[in-house]
């Protein structure tokens, strides 16, 4: 039986930074995988 498409959502594993390990809080069309502390700290 297939898994309808908001209970896969639902299921998906938070995301977390791979710099620091800490959970990204999810925005709405945001493709960032850093949080906002190791954004803040890189220099562009």
């Amino acid at each position: 039986m297939l898994m309808s498409p908001v209970e896969f959502f639902r299921n998906l594993p938070k995301k977390e930074c791979p710099e620091c390990g800490q959970y990204v809080e999810e925005q709405a069309e945001s493709y960032l995988m850093e949080c906002e502390r190791c954004l803040s700290k890189k220099v562009e």
